[in-house]
């Protein structure tokens, strides 16, 4: 065994790989960038080496940096993570002649399965059923137009050294070949240090599943079963599960075995997973191999109770596999939620930003669920535009899907989150959604369930309720501060105004206990357990026996309050400031009809218009790029352009007017 590991990482992954090196006693090193000089990886390692400028191909793509760190420090094995060089096979034969073991699968089985283009010429040869598409790479636009017209569209341009749903666009026309195919390459290039792209049939409405296989270097291989990874988008996962709820046991046997066989034939010997494209029928093709450990392993750990990175580490030391297949079983269902700087109000557009406040739920046995939360950040931590925006992965794992995905829904509850923009409730609105909950996904989920973007979810009844009672608290508890008075029994009558819904109540009760009277319904509701004070973001509490959290703030009038994916400005007043409340004018929002605003902070990669320029409806006004993704703006109408405030290279802020038009 190993006594020194470098991991060749950052963020949540390099802190995982540390986690599982102090369990086994082994020394860490991490390299770092300017960007995360600060950061919780370089803060828990054992040694942490300086390695470059934040652009990830001046650190962490170098591999010459990541072996003179090796070097200096005496490590003798180099754990990659994921991305950046994990799938390099050049890296790990570079790392072979240099005497440092590579924590991953052998470099001729990186060569024939971790590129996309030559793995597919691989399955192909092996017989493995495989998505049509042109397996070669595409020169030009004009040779991915025909390809395209050839294959059919729609079509996906995919980079051949792409991950991470990074390099990836489908184009339903030509048009969309026209300008995806420069995009893709330009990203390509920026996350990869590698510009080729390859066209394959883009399948409507089919599900992302994927195999987990394991190898060891004494020529043993297994698969742990399958992740059900359909709820993306842009290509880039967002919510995943293990099980699959639309595999049998017949189907499953079959996927792991393909799989396994698959592994076999390249001479696998680390995590890896073999990835599909299944229909709804349980018909399945052969996509991908990713020949790395994959960001969603939690949820195979905790169905399996193996540790991925321990079975890498073990193998790569030259241990044999202390398992067979027969000994392997399905406990549980555990469902993963990747946490994003993003804001789902805009687009989900990439946020960055300093975390505020970070407040993830505790760890651990909950009420017939259990959280797990694997994260590279701290409270105060910076959201680069460098890297990738996730924050963390949420993970619940119990006995069936509904308790998992039940759980998921509390534990996001009890998320909190400021300073970036986050995708927290984007999540929980899935997981109350009744399609999540029957398993009928597909990779076209997002896009079939929130067609025109995420604007939150209207209140349902419990939460209208919980909207009422909380805001009566926090009333109650507010007005009596500012009075110093103790916070005894009290009977009042006011008026709570939720969007255009009143309600009058009567309320009293103590600090800790509350009865809100709906005078107009009927109803009584009890609310217990209260643990709030003035200036605290969260309240926690019971509601006619159900635990809750809410994510409370004050507001110019009342408070915000959002539970889950439901959020509203609360008003609780007495009934005369209820009739005055009525006659105040509605304000109307600002006319930006004639602005290009930046959606997101980043850099201007184009500027594609000019002062006194007739531009037409849908033409490209500008690009801009942020943690990695380039973003084409477009003209919302036909218009003259009057000014131009950016040009290529200059960084913008989220707002920021780029164009105005006459």
């Amino acid at each position: 065994m190993f006594d020194k590991i470098l991991i060749a990482n950052r963020g949540e992954i390099a802190v995982r790989v540390i986690k599982t090196c102090r369990r086994l006693g082994i020394a860490t090193v991490v390299v770092y960038s300017d960007a995360d000089a600060d950061s919780l990886a370089v803060e828990m390692a054992d040694e942490a080496v300086h390695i470059g400028a934040s652009p990830a191909a001046q650190s962490y793509l170098v591999a010459d940096r990541i072996i003179a760190a090796c070097k200096q420090t005496g490590a003798q094995a180099v754990h990659p993570g994921f991305g950046f060089l994990s799938e390099k096979a050049e890296f790990a034969q570079r790392c072979a002649d240099e005497g440092i073991v590579f924590i991953g699968p052998n470099p001729g089985a990186i060569s024939a399965m971790g590129d996309k283009i030559e793995s597919k010429k691989f399955a192909a040869a092996a017989g493995v059923s495989c998505v049509p598409g042109h397996i070669g790479e595409i020169a030009d636009v004009a040779e991915a137009l025909k390809v395209s017209q050839t294959i059919g569209y729609p079509v996906m341009i995919k980079a051949s050294a792409g991950g991470g749903g990074k390099g990836i666009r489908v184009a339903w026309n030509a048009k969309d070949v026209e300008e995806g195919f420069p995009a893709v390459r330009a990203e390509a290039a920026g996350a990869f240090g590698d510009d080729r792209i390859f066209i394959e049939k883009f399948i409507e409405s089919p599900r992302h599943i994927e195999i987990q296989v394991l190898g060891d270097r004494h020529g043993h291989v297994v698969h742990l079963f399958e992740r059900e990874c359909s709820i993306q988008r842009r290509n880039q996962k967002v919510i995943e599960e293990a099980p699959s709820p639309l595999l049998d046991e017949e189907t499953r046997a079959a996927m792991g075995a393909q799989a396994v066989a698959l592994a076999k034939a390249v001479n696998y010997d680390s995590a890896g997973t073999v990835e599909f494209v299944a229909g709804q029928d349980k018909s399945f093709y052969f996509l991908e191999m990713n020949t790395r450990l994959q960001v969603e392993h939690p949820v195979t750990e905790l169905i399996t109770g193996l540790d991925l990175v321990e079975q890498m580490i073990r193998s790569a030391a030259g241990e044999p596999l202390a398992f067979r297949q027969d000994d392997l079983a399905i406990n549980g269902w555990a469902v993963e939620s990747r946490i994003y700087a993003e804001d789902p109000y805009r687009k989900f557009l990439p946020s960055i930003g300093r975390l505020v406040r970070y407040a993830p739920p505790a760890e651990g046995q909950k009420d017939g669920y259990v959280v797990r939360n694997d994260a590279g950040v701290r409270e105060g931590d910076e959201i680069s535009m460098y890297y990738d925006p996730m924050i963390s992965k949420l993970c619940t794992w119990a006995p069936t899907r509904g308790e998992a995905v039940g759980g998921m829904a509390r534990a996001l509850e009890d998320f909190h989150i400021e300073g970036p923009g986050h995708n927290v409730p984007f999540l929980a609105a899935v997981m109350d959604q009744a399609r999540f909950a029957s398993g009928q996904l597909a990779t076209s989920y997002i896009k079939d369930e929130f067609p025109d973007g995420f604007s939150g979810t209207q209140p349902t009844a419990f939460q209208a309720d919980l909207l009422t009672a909380v805001g009566c608290a926090m009333q109650r508890v507010q007005g009596q501060r500012v009075q110093g008075q103790r916070l005894g029994s009290l009977r009042a009558d006011w008026t709570v105004v939720i969007g255009h819904d009143k309600r009058r109540v009567r309320l009293s009760g103590d600090g800790q206990a509350l009865t809100i009277e709906l005078l107009d319904e009927g109803r009584t509701l009890h609310l217990s357990d209260i643990a709030w004070r003035p200036g605290l973001p969260t309240f926690r509490g019971v509601l006619d026996g159900t635990a809750f959290t809410a994510e409370v703030a004050p507001a110019p009038e009342g408070f915000t309050i959002r539970h889950r994916a439901a959020r509203a400005r609360v008003l609780v007043l007495t009934a005369r400031s209820a009739e005055l409340h009525d006659k105040l004018p509605a304000k109307a929002p600002a006319d930006t009809s004639k602005l290009v605003l930046s959606p997101m902070p980043g850099l201007v990669v184009s500027m594609d218009v000019a002062v006194g320029q007739q531009v037409r409806e849908g033409e490209v006004v500008c690009v801009l790029e942020a943690m990695k993704m380039q973003n084409i703006l477009r003209a919302e109408r036909d218009a003259v352009v009057k000014t131009v405030n950016a040009k290529p290279g200059d960084p913008v802020a989220a707002d920021q007017v780029l164009v105005e038009f006459e």
